[in-house]
């Protein structure tokens, strides 16, 4: 069964918000693939001691995917270095979501996603087709 990562914006981002779109995928993918929730751990953005301990799982999380999942619905540092460090460095497959079209897009978000879709309900539809058992 093939992993799932699910990357998007989590410091700065309202709690609920983070969670929402990767508890929809984890419903709608689950059956189809194992999934990497960053959210299942519980480290707090901006404390010292847990910081180098939260990027070190992430990028565990990011080898141990055959695919990420990422939600491009704004700028976020840690979203924008788990796609570059995905596929330029590792070669794997980068399925983003984005409610900007693509003109405004970031040049390197087009770059290192293989493919950008307007909705999460399309991204889910597209690893369905493409990767789905």
């Amino acid at each position: 069964m093939k992993k799932i990562y699910l990357s998007g914006p989590i410091m700065d981002e309202h709690l609920g918000l983070a969670r929402e779109w990767r508890e929809q995928a984890k419903a709608q993918l689950s059956g189809n693939f194992s999934m990497l929730d960053p959210m299942r751990r519980n480290f707090k953005d901006r404390e010292v001691d847990s910081a180098n301990e939260i990027v070190e799982f992430d990028l565990q999380d990011v080898r141990d995917a055959d695919i990420l999942l990422v939600n491009y619905n704004k700028a976020s540092i840690g979203t924008s270095m788990e796609v570059f460090y995905a596929a330029h460095d590792l070669g794997k497959f980068v399925i983003t979501f984005s409610p900007y079209p693509f003109r405004e897009c970031s040049p390197w978000m087009v770059r290192y996603s293989t493919k950008i879709l307007p909705s999460l309900e399309e991204a889910i539809d597209y690893l369905l087709t493409h990767f789905g058992d």
